[in-house]
C-alpha cells in the first residue's frame, strides 16, 4: 500500500490566510494591498481575493490612497472597520473598575476608570457597577453586528475552559463564575471571555509595549498582590487548566508572614505592597495616598522609607533570579506599582540577578517597567476579546461563533499569539 503523505485542504489554506491578514491588519493598522503582500508573505492575487473576502462581509473597507503624485497606479488602503471591529474591555482590581470600548489596531475609542475603597465586595455589587461602566463607553446596542466580544480582566485565579474565578482572595471571592453573570448583566449575546489580569497585562505589552518582538517574557505586576504572566515561544503559559503564572504565592521565606492565600512566606508577603507600606512606617490599607508618600519620602532622603524600598528591591531580585533560572526569559516587564518603584529598585534588582541568576541566562535578560501602565491589563482584555476573529476571520464571513448555539458564552482563549 502506497504511504500518503498528510497535507493541508484548499479551505485550511483559506482560513490561515484570512488570519494572516486580519492580524497584519490589527498588528499594525491600515496598510496598503501592497504592504500586506510584503507583510504576509502571499501572493497579490490571494491578497486582492481575501481582501475582497472580507470587505464583502463588512470586516475591512478599502480607501483610496493619498496622491503621491509618483508613477504607477497606488495600491488601495486597507483597515479593518471600527464600526463592526470593537470590542469591550472590562477590568476588576482591588481599588478600581475600568471599561473600554476599543477598536481595530488597539485604538481606544472610550475608556472609563473609576476607584473604589479597598475591601470585600459582593459579586453581585461589583458586576453591577461594571455594567454600568461599560454601558457609559458604549451606549449602543451590545450585540454581534456592535461588537465582536467582551474580555474581562480580573484579579484572581481563572479556569481557562469556561472562566470560573476560582479564587481571588484579595477580593475575597471564590468559585464565581463571571463569564455568566457578566454576559446577563450587559444582556449580551457576544462572547464573554475572563481571564487573569497579569496574563492580560503580560499579552497587551507583547503586542502593544514594552515587550513587542519578544518572544520569551516574564511579567510582573501588582498593587495589593503579587501577580505575573509568562510568554515562553510567543505563547502564554498558563498551565494545565489556566491557574499558571500564579508568581506571587511562590513560597520564599519559610519564617515569612502569613499570606491572604493561607501560606506562609509567599514571595507576595515580602514584595506587595502591604509590606512597603509597613516597613515605611504607613497603613499596610493605605492604598495608593501611602505609596506616593512612601516614594515621596524616598525622594527625600528618609531613612526608614529608603530601608523599606530596599527591602522590596531585595527581594524582588531573589525572586526573579529563581524565575530567571526557570523560564530564561529575554525580557522582565515591571507592571502595576512596580513599574513605578522600578527607578528606586533598579540597582538592587541587577545586584541580586547578578548575585542569584546562572550566568547564561543572566546575560540574556533585560529588565524594563511596563509602558501601558495601570491599563495593561484592561488593554489586553480587548486583546483576548478580538482575538477569536484573529484566529478564524473565516468564522465572521458566514455564521458568527456567538451565533452557533445561541449561548452567547465563549471559553477563555488563553492560546493567543504575540506577533501578527
Amino acid at each position: 500500500m502506497r504511504d500518503v503523505e498528510s497535507g493541508q485542504r484548499s479551505e485550511t489554506v483559506r482560513r490561515a490566510n484570512l488570519s494572516t491578514i486580519v492580524r497584519a491588519l490589527h498588528a499594525r493598522g491600515p496598510l496598503s494591498r501592497s504592504e500586506l503582500v510584503a507583510r504576509t508573505g502571499l501572493t497579490r492575487s490571494a491578497v486582492r481575493s481575501h481582501v475582497g473576502e472580507l470587505d464583502a462581509a463588512g470586516l475591512v473597507r478599502e480607501e483610496a490612497p493619498t496622491p503621491l503624485g509618483l508613477p504607477g497606479r497606488p495600491s488601495p488602503i486597507v483597515s479593518l472597520d471600527r464600526d463592526r471591529v470593537s470590542v469591550l474591555a472590562l477590568e476588576i482590581a482591588v481599588d478600581s473598575l475600568a471599561a473600554a470600548h476599543v477598536g481595530p489596531a488597539g485604538e481606544v475609542i472610550e475608556l472609563r476608570r473609576i476607584d473604589r475603597a479597598r475591601g470585600r465586595m459582593t459579586v453581585d455589587r461589583v458586576v453591577a457597577d461594571l455594567a454600568d461602566l461599560a454601558h457609559a463607553v458604549h451606549p449602543g446596542p451590545m450585540e454581534p453586528d456592535a461588537l465582536v466580544g467582551v474580555g474581562v480582566a480580573v484579579a484572581g485565579v481563572v479556569r481557562r475552559d469556561d472562566g470560573l474565578v476560582r479564587t481571588a482572595p484579595n477580593l475575597g471571592w471564590t468559585d464565581v463564575p463571571l463569564v455568566e453573570q457578566m454576559a446577563r448583566a450587559l444582556e449580551t449575546s457576544v462572547p464573554v471571555t475572563v481571564a487573569n489580569e497579569a496574563d492580560l497585562g503580560a499579552l497587551a505589552e507583547s503586542r502593544r509595549g514594552a515587550a513587542m518582538g519578544a518572544d520569551d517574557v516574564l511579567f510582573i505586576s501588582g498593587e495589593v498582590g503579587v501577580g505575573g504572566g509568562i510568554i515562553v515561544d510567543g505563547r502564554p503559559l498558563a498551565g494545565a487548566a489556566g491557574y499558571g503564572g500564579e508568581i506571587g504565592h511562590i513560597p520564599v521565606n519559610p519564617s515569612g508572614a502569613a499570606c491572604r492565600c493561607g501560606s506562609i512566606g509567599c514571595w507576595e508577603t515580602e514584595i506587595g505592597e502591604g509590606v512597603l507600606l509597613r516597613l515605611a512606617g504607613q497603613s499596610a490599607s493605605g492604598g495608593r495616598p501611602a505609596v506616593d508618600a512612601v516614594l515621596a519620602a524616598v525622594e527625600g532622603g528618609d531613612p526608614v522609607a529608603l530601608a523599606a524600598i530596599d527591602h522590596v528591591g531585595r527581594w524582588l531580585g531573589i525572586g526573579l533570579a529563581g524565575l530567571v533560572n526557570i523560564f530564561d526569559p529575554r525580557l522582565i516587564v515591571l507592571g502595576g506599582r512596580f513599574a513605578r518603584l522600578a527607578p528606586y529598585v533598579e540597582s538592587t534588582v541587577e545586584a541580586e540577578l547578578d548575585r542569584r541568576a546562572l550566568v547564561a541566562p543572566r546575560g540574556l535578560v533585560r529588565v524594563t517597567p511596563a509602558a501601558l501602565g495601570e491599563d495593561a491589563p484592561l488593554l489586553g482584555a480587548a486583546e483576548l476579546a478580538i482575538e477569536p476573529l484573529l484566529s478564524d476571520p473565516a468564522a465572521w464571513l458566514g455564521q458568527r461563533p456567538d451565533q452557533a448555539d445561541g449561548s452567547g458564552f465563549a471559553p477563555t482563549n488563553a492560546d493567543w499569539r504575540v506577533v501578527a
